[in-house]
């Protein structure tokens, strides 16, 4: 039997709500439905304060779509933002729409924003966000950088700002958070709002609210670019920044391995879903020079990513060596890109590349 819109929402009514006396159907929960190619994904609505009680809400809701005939795969998204009603594929009003604080907006003088991208952990997209960021500062630019993975903030310790606390200051009736500037780049991440090396434990809905107000409630001032160090996959956290900040392009990592580069095409996938255009990809660790007899040595392959940059009709923007003196830059905190030496060359080459591509992009309003 196909599938039947009318079955699946019968399925979710059988699902009482935590918060009022009703199903979450009759409690106004479903905020989206869409099949596509037998998986479908349903999206509700939830107040950010309650995310912990609609946790088991969305486990039970994801077996119950399963269930139905016709349903390969069912996918369930909480969400805290408040998308008009989309059901069975009919649009109707914005399905995401980005909560901004009243008052003063921390980002208003930034001229650009570009996510930093690989879609895989491990390719070391954050040292080379770092890196990029000092390069194209020393260049003259006014930069910004945002650590965006709340789980894993590895930002404090490439700046060697560690244990740093921000501050926030009131400007009109807000409170506005500074970044703290190290090397010359504005740098922002969960690490300085936080006392100590907890784990964050958040969810969905609560990730992604954070990174935009990250954004949003952070003093920035006047950037001529602001970079964010995306954190790694495709799900909720990286739609939910995209749609909501809206950079003006896209920027993707990836070792020239094939395991990497399939991610890579994943992240490329997923931009131009919301519609961000892919400003090209940077081959990291592509190639291993022995410090003793100088033999180079292609140790996660070779022409992976120009071969895949191709494919996917995007451009390859150049490459950075697997060097000692990267891996000791980002332990002692101070970025390779800082340094005078060839490795620096490398960064100041592949930053005006980018820079170039995102002279491209419109100038945000």
């Amino acid at each position: 039997m196909s599938y039947s819109e009318d079955r699946a929402l019968k399925a979710l009514a059988a699902i009482s709500d935590p918060l009022k006396p009703s199903d979450i159907i009759a409690a106004g929960r479903l905020a989206s439905m869409n099949m596509t190619d037998g998986v479908l994904q349903a999206v509700l609505q939830i107040p950010p304060p309650e995310a912990e009680k609609f946790f088991p809400i969305r486990e039970a809701a994801q077996h119950a779509l399963e269930a139905v005939e016709g349903v390969s795969k069912a996918r369930v998204v909480l969400s805290a933002h408040k998308p008009g009603p989309q059901i069975g594929g009919k649009k109707r009003g914005n399905p995401h729409q980005p909560r901004r604080p009243e008052g003063v907006q921390g980002d208003g003088e930034v001229k650009r924003i570009i996510a930093i991208s690989s879609a895989k952990g491990g390719v070391g997209k954050s040292t080379l966000s770092a890196n990029l960021a000092v390069a194209l500062a020393r260049s003259g630019l006014r930069v910004g950088l945002l650590d965006a993975d709340i789980h894993g903030p590895s930002l404090p310790m490439l700046f060697g700002t560690t244990g740093q606390q921000a501050r926030a200051i009131s400007v009109g009736a807000r409170k506005i958070i500074v970044p703290i500037e190290a090397q010359g780049v504005k740098t922002m991440s969960i690490g300085y709002l936080t006392p100590d090396d907890s784990p964050i434990v958040w969810r969905g809905p609560l990730v992604q609210g954070a990174i935009s107000r990250m954004l949003w409630d952070v003093d920035w001032g006047e950037l001529d670019l602001l970079l964010i160090d995306m954190p790694p996959g495709t799900g909720d956290a990286q739609l939910g920044l995209a749609q909501d900040i809206k950079p003006g392009g896209a920027v993707i990592i990836s070792t020239p391995q094939d395991l990497a580069l399939l991610d890579a095409r994943k992240g490329v996938a997923m931009f131009r879903k919301v519609d961000i255009p892919v400003l090209g990809l940077i081959e990291n660790m592509a190639v291993f020079t022995c410090p003793d007899c100088g033999t180079q040595h292609h140790i996660f392959g070779t022409d992976g990513a120009q071969r895949d940059a191709k494919a996917l009709e995007i451009d390859y923007l150049g490459a950075t060596p697997l060097h000692m003196s990267i891996r000791e830059s980002g332990d002692s905190g101070v970025p390779v890109a800082a340094v005078e030496g060839n490795i620096t060359d490398i960064f100041e080459t592949l930053a005006k590349r980018v820079y170039e591509k995102a002279l491209a992009t419109p100038q945000r309003e």
